[in-house]
């Protein structure tokens, strides 16, 4: 059993960002994650509130929130991009540590998945970093609305459908995920990292699960997640997921 507490997280230019954090009910808390979305999803999406609460009820509390210009959070969506969704993270594992107790596990999903690998080497506290479902970088996006990128550049923003969602982005998110480093500072770092893939997922192909893992250094694992869903929308899945997390994160908490 868990429960949830509503919190909110400023960031480093006086943003405020919603978030929930999932904590054990009966059971004393074993160390603090954060749980990082997928691109325009929210923190209340199915699979974040599953693997949020599951992992909270076996032990590990868990920090989903809404990135900035998503959800409840303040902000401009047209000025969230990979960069800002590091910088939110960060801002969310120093919420926790002036709070509550610094974090020791970073999982991300899809485009929060990236994300996460990118801050991972700015939390000095992260011991455990897990990806579901990532692109090996956040470029990746682009290829949803590839034959407008050249427009967004030239006239400055554009329209795209993403997923079947209609959304306004700038030149500025194109060329800053275009510019991305994720693996940046994080090659040398002796984190331990779990990689979740599904080799169906037609969203993100399971290639990006290969380059990533190739990418980065020992200690690394690859979980397959079979018949799941890019979105992991099946219970049994987002469940399993949370349950092989919560071993590994107490295993480097």
């Amino acid at each position: 059993m868990s429960k949830t507490l509503n919190v909110e997280i400023e960031t480093g230019n006086n943003l405020k960002l919603s978030g929930r954090l999932d904590i054990p009910k009966d059971k004393e808390i074993e160390a603090y994650a954060i749980y990082s979305h997928c691109f325009t999803c929210g923190k209340n999406i199915s699979s974040a509130s599953r693997i949020s609460k599951k992992l909270a009820s076996l032990g590990i509390a868990c920090l989903r929130f809404d990135f900035r210009g998503i959800g409840d959070s303040e902000g401009d969506f047209s000025e969230h991009n990979y960069s800002s969704s590091v910088e939110d993270i960060v801002a969310a594992a120093n919420f926790l540590e002036k709070n509550f107790e610094a974090p020791k596990i970073l999982i991300g999903h899809s485009f929060g998945g990236i994300a996460t690998l990118g801050a991972c080497s700015k939390i000095d506290s992260i011991n455990a970093v897990m990806t579901i479902a990532a692109p090996s970088h956040p470029s990746h996006i682009l290829n949803h609305f590839e034959c407008h990128v050249d427009e967004i550049i030239k006239i400055g923003k554009g329209k795209v459908n993403i997923l079947g969602k209609e959304l306004e982005l700038s030149k500025d998110f194109i060329l800053d995920v275009q510019n991305a480093k994720p693996f940046e500072g994080i090659k040398n770092s002796r984190k331990a990292f779990l990689i979740f893939h599904s080799p169906l997922d037609t969203t993100v192909g399971i290639e990006s699960a290969s380059e990533i893992f190739l990418a980065l250094k020992h200690p690394k694992s690859f979980v397959s997640l079979d018949y799941a869903d890019h979105l992991i929308t099946k219970k049994e899945d987002a469940e399993y997921v949370a349950e092989i997390c919560y071993h590994l994160g107490k295993r480097y908490s």
